[in-house]
């Protein structure tokens, strides 16, 4: 069911949101337009599902690139990828890379009580609007199975990441993903579903059936954040 590849996912409508009354969030979503994201959290909502099944019950990896049939022959390069989502080309591309003293003042800035958190504690420890954040971050860009009230140090160094500025290479972190969705035993779950759709439809000769509605309730604007 290609259900399952969008059950845990989120969507920025930037628009929406930017317009909040409540400064604080409306921060949190202006540092990820800043971070470079905006083109891949909040691209236009398309969702094609017999094709995202084909897409993935084919795909693979090849020199590099993600390849797949729907159809047609797939093959999606980074760089494809990267334009297609307007996404940053230069800083770092390793998270593990980012100052250690960006960590310490990121775990400050986003307490709720003024004590760092911990970055193997709850969400529960963030002020609001950072968990909203660290959902973000674990159900848009990680894509990864698991408890979403969790801390971990990958979803800590992507907050640390948007909150302190740090220039990322997000082509390359989330192609690495991308990839990892296509290789068997990854324990990658699949995701990316609004985006692959996406690039899917600007594939030349592949007929697309008629797309999907996204679930409203997993579109992040004012009313959905202050549900």
């Amino acid at each position: 069911m290609a259900s399952s590849y969008y059950t845990n996912t989120l969507h920025v409508d930037f628009e929406s949101v930017l317009a909040m009354d409540n400064p604080s969030m409306v921060s949190v979503f202006n540092a990820l337009m800043a971070s470079g994201l905006e083109g891949f959290l909040g691209c236009p909502v398309v969702l094609y599902e017999a094709a995202l099944v084909d897409f993935f019950e084919n795909g693979s990896m090849r020199d590099g690139l993600v390849v797949s049939t729907v159809g047609v022959p797939v093959e999606i390069t980074e760089q494809l990828f990267a334009e297609g989502f307007e996404l940053p080309v230069d800083g770092l591309s390793e998270l593990s890379e980012i100052p250690k003293d960006k960590v310490f003042d990121a775990r400050s800035l986003v307490s709720l009580t003024g004590e760092p958190v911990s970055t193997s504690g709850k969400k529960s420890q963030m002020r609001i609007e950072y968990r909203l954040l660290c959902d973000i971050m674990a159900k848009i860009i990680s894509v990864k199975a698991g408890s979403f009230n969790a801390i971990t140090t990958k979803k800590f160094l992507m907050l640390t990441a948007i909150v302190c500025g740090v220039r990322i290479n997000w082509t390359s972190v989330l192609f690495s993903i991308f990839k990892k969705m296509v290789t068997p035993g990854t324990k990658q779950a699949k995701g990316f579903a609004i985006q692959v759709s996406l690039l899917l439809e600007n594939i030349l000769n592949l007929e697309q059936d008629e797309s999907s509605e996204f679930p409203s309730s997993k579109i992040l604007t004012e009313r959905t954040i202050h549900r």
